[in-house]
């Protein structure tokens, strides 16, 4: 199985779940995946029995930089979360560099979670007063105590406009962004 075909197949897994509520999703064998049998090797899953916090708290109590350690999302998929449709190298560049675009007009914003999400399909944009079909981003930023429900955080229309602006600036290829104002539930804080 390719990379590629590798992180897809791992972000449709993530998104399984139990009693309606997902699953520890960066654990393969809770996912039913034998490591040996599908890659051709064993991937040893030390924290199998620790969920979010504790893995927080884990990686605190070893030193490492808070930025490993509670940057969402994590544990998990990563930012294949963030990809909705094929996940590639490359598409997941673009989520990459529009998260940081997010995080850094939003790091005054007392949010639970803020992040941008790639789709799937490409839409008709103009540049330099031609045609250009490209991609589009949805940012979520997220009210919240626990993630077990969310409110979109009530950004300010300037602000938005200013996300607008600096998304389709400098990340190549955007040419739309839209905000999600729907709460959790019915919606969610990742896209997968």
């Amino acid at each position: 199985m390719s990379h590629n075909r590798f992180l897809l197949y791992f972000a449709k897994k993530a998104c399984r779940s139990n009693s309606g509520i997902k699953r520890q999703h960066n654990i393969l064998s809770q996912l039913g995946i034998d490591t040996r049998k599908a890659y051709g090797y064993s991937v040893l899953e030390p924290l199998v029995q620790l969920r979010k916090p504790a893995v927080r708290r884990l990686g605190r109590a070893l030193g490492l930089p808070a930025s490993t350690w509670n940057r969402p999302p994590f544990p998990g998929p990563a930012l294949a979360a963030r990809v909705i449709g094929e996940v590639t190298p490359e598409r997941v560049a673009i989520a990459r560099q529009a998260t940081a675009v997010v995080e850094r007009i939003l790091a005054r914003v007392p949010a639970f979670q803020c992040l941008a999400i790639l789709h799937e399909d490409r839409v008709t944009g103009i540049r330099k007063g031609r045609r250009d079909f490209g991609h589009q981003i949805e940012v979520r930023c997220w009210d919240s105590e626990n993630a077990v429900t969310a409110s979109p955080t009530a950004l300010p229309f300037p602000t938005l406009l200013k996300l607008g602006r600096a998304i389709t600036d400098e990340v190549p290829g955007v040419v739309s962004v839209t905000y999600n104002i729907t709460s959790k539930p019915p919606s969610t804080i990742e896209a997968i």
